[in-house]
């Protein structure tokens, strides 16, 4: 199981390498280490769990995240209705994950991004495409699979896909006006 305390921080210097493509079929502890990084998010979005395990809450998780130098991540994203219940999820566990097409039109969280590797606080918009589409293998169905992803979701897959080139979402805020508008964005 993986706790709060196995993802490294953005002080050490592995965040900054270059993650590796990962072989198929997975070996067992490729799978092991996916599954695992699957299980920390939806313990993470768990109020008991999360609460008892003093774990931050996440909706993607980077292999180099937790000191493995691989093209592996893990998604679960939670779809909502109006009264806070879910009525659905996005969920992968994704090998070599790779952005085939994205829109020219850009988006970003006006509230900014965060990540389980961040302890402070960045401030200012992460411009990123409102829509891309995605070629991995995916893990928890075995099988390869084609993503369309946009707004948030899309934000997320490309948050994630950073982590494998040593980028970690602060790097894309402007640092002279970091709230500088973002032309014709989406705001999400």
């Amino acid at each position: 199981m993986i706790l709060a305390k196995d993802i490294i921080d953005d002080k050490n210097p592995l965040l900054r390498e270059i993650s590796e493509p990962v072989s198929l079929p997975l070996s067992k502890e490729d799978r092991q280490s996916l599954l695992d990084m699957f299980e920390y998010l939806r313990n993470s979005q768990d109020e008991e769990k999360s609460a008892a395990l003093d774990l931050r809450p996440g909706v993607g998780l980077a292999a180099i995240q937790i000191g493995l130098k691989k093209r592996m991540c893990a998604i679960l994203i939670y779809d909502y209705n109006e009264d806070n219940e879910i009525i659905g999820e996005t969920a992968y566990a994704l090998v070599n994950p790779k952005i085939i097409s994205h829109s020219e039109r850009m988006a970003y969280l006006k509230d900014g991004e965060g990540c389980l590797s961040v302890n402070e606080e960045h401030e200012g918009y992460v411009p990123r495409y409102a829509k891309v589409t995605i070629k991995a293998y995916d893990a928890l169905t075995d099988q390869e699979v084609k993503i369309v992803a946009r707004g948030y979701d899309a934000i997320v897959y490309q948050h994630e896909i950073d982590h494998f080139d040593g980028h970690i979402f602060y790097d894309h805020i402007n640092k002279e006006n970091p709230f500088a508008p973002i032309p014709n964005a989406m705001e999400i």
